[in-house]
């Protein structure tokens, strides 16, 4: 191995504040659900662990039901700051994981995003951006906010490109379930 792919073993899908009032302004919305949700279903069989986050549940409502739905039981990590790594809880929950590879998805791109991605970094964890898992209000902030994690070391890449990275070989017990996740 070259050390560039997406380790399964090594691996934590965080899940940024995909909330009920949160949603409805995203840009391209529908097609960022259904992405995401095809990446927590894939992360799901393959056993990579998976947090979750809440920005001001009281007042921007809890995680929408795809997601949700797609997380099955979950806990969320309630936070009021922007970057989840200035959360003493999603740093506890994150460093009992284990895992050193950070795969990245949310909302909104340019701010809680960005700033937990870059965060990450600099706390030493290699980060992966799932492009077609994240968005903000507009095509231009969401590309402001890639842009900025692309120039400061997140790898961006796509939720069908992580999967089969975890995947590697056909011949893998979860290659079936992974095949048809993403048709």
């Amino acid at each position: 191995m070259n050390g560039l792919n997406i380790c399964r073993e090594d691996s934590v899908l965080v899940v940024i504040d995909f909330q009920e009032k949160l949603l409805p302004q995203i840009y391209e919305r529908e097609a960022i659900l259904e992405a995401t949700s095809r990446l927590i279903k894939g992360c799901r069989a393959l056993s990579v662990p998976i947090i979750v986050t809440q920005q001001y549940s009281k007042g921007l409502g809890p995680t929408v039901p795809k997601i949700a739905e797609a997380l099955s039981d979950f806990t969320p990590v309630e936070k009021t700051t922007f970057s989840a790594m200035r959360e003493p809880l999603f740093e506890k929950v994150l460093k009992e994981t284990g895992k050193k590879d950070v795969i990245i998805c949310g909302v909104e791109t340019h701010i809680c995003v960005q700033q937990t991605a870059l965060d990450l970094i600099e706390a030493g964890y290699e980060v992966y951006g799932v492009i077609d898992c994240m968005s903000s209000r507009t095509s231009d902030n969401k590309e402001f906010g890639q842009i900025r994690m692309t120039q400061s070391g997140v790898v961006m890449t796509g939720y069908e490109s992580v999967l089969f990275d975890m995947l590697i070989d056909a011949k893998d017990a979860q290659f079936k379930a992974i095949s048809a996740i993403v048709k």
